[in-house]
């Protein structure tokens, strides 16, 4: 039988077969999870599985197909592992909100780069429009800006006004999307909003840290009136790219990798080499210094992982 994994809890998962659309509560078997790898999932939101019925209809799941592509983050306390968020996406969302809870222009880039790794397609989502001042709404115009330049999608929204909601509907619809952004940036309320009657849980922000509560525990693909689904994830903290060399790392950059052509060595790094076109390129505003950190910062990431 096959299906596809459209709920994972960590050692439970929902599967929902292919040409019943029953859905199965599944179970992998213990030989999955001695296959060596740097990954603390053997499954994630999106695989697509084949999986045999035993006594009281559970499932197990004997085989994952060959995904697509998959956007994963750093596990907790744990340097060399990483967890898979989703698999075999179409299209993937970031969240930002400038307030409530801040989002970083570098978290942002992580995304990004992700994205340009692993082959999936990105819309950054500029959430909470409705509560910002007039002068905050330009710093997001000025950021909206940024990004189109260098090739990025993003639209305006609000879950509360319904800010531009019909058009985000038609850019999901019929396809796999993935929400990611900070604990609070608006996900769930996002989720509820395109798709009344699914009632998932919402919080508030902390006051303390003006950081959001996590209210997603778990990975799980919810499916659209208008067509498609969408995987909510829990709050991520950190993205991560495993596995890459530093000189690939500009590969994930497109205004950095299109500058490269004009530099002097054709092994350029763009850290301290004459003639670089990505340094210059700086001093004329042509590359934006918060993406040239972001890049060096990947760049010694990659750089230590090669020596741990």
């Amino acid at each position: 039988m096959k299906g596809k994994v459209i709920k994972s809890t960590g050692s439970w998962y929902q599967v929902l077969e292919t040409e019943t659309g029953k859905i199965f509560e599944a179970r992998i078997r213990g030989k999955f999870k001695l296959i060596k790898t740097r990954l603390t999932n053997p499954l994630a939101v999106g695989d697509f599985v084949e999986f045999q019925l035993e006594q009281d209809d559970i499932a197990w799941i004997t085989k994952i197909e060959p995904r697509r592509n998959y956007l994963i983050r750093k596990s907790v306390n744990l340097s060399k592992e990483a967890h898979i968020i989703a698999s075999n996406i179409d299209l993937a969302c970031f969240i930002f909100t400038l307030k409530h809870p801040e989002t970083s222009l570098g978290f942002l880039d992580r995304f990004l780069a992700c994205c340009e790794a692993y082959n999936i397609t990105p819309l950054i989502l500029f959430n909470k429009i409705d509560v910002l001042h007039e002068e905050e709404i330009e710093i997001v115009k000025d950021i909206e800006f940024l990004y189109s330049e260098i090739g990025y999608e993003s639209l305006e929204i609000s879950s509360y006004s319904k800010l531009n909601l019909d058009q985000l509907k038609e850019l999901l619809k019929d396809k796999t999307s993935v929400f990611f952004g900070h604990s609070g940036c608006g996900k769930s309320t996002l989720v509820n909003a395109l798709q009344p009657g699914l009632n998932l849980k919402t919080s508030e922000i902390s006051d303390t840290h003006l950081k959001g509560k996590h209210t997603t525990t778990f990975a799980q693909m919810h499916f659209w009136d208008f067509g498609g689904n969408v995987i909510d994830t829990p709050g991520v903290r950190e993205f991560a790219m495993i596995d890459i060399e530093k000189e690939e790392v500009q590969h994930y950059f497109p205004e950095i990798f299109k500058k490269r052509e004009e530099c002097k060595f054709h092994n350029c790094l763009h850290i301290n080499e004459p003639k670089c076109a990505v340094i210059a390129g700086l001093e004329t505003g042509e590359i934006q210094h918060s993406r040239y950190s972001t890049y060096i910062k990947l760049m010694e990431e990659a750089e230590e992982s090669v020596q741990k």
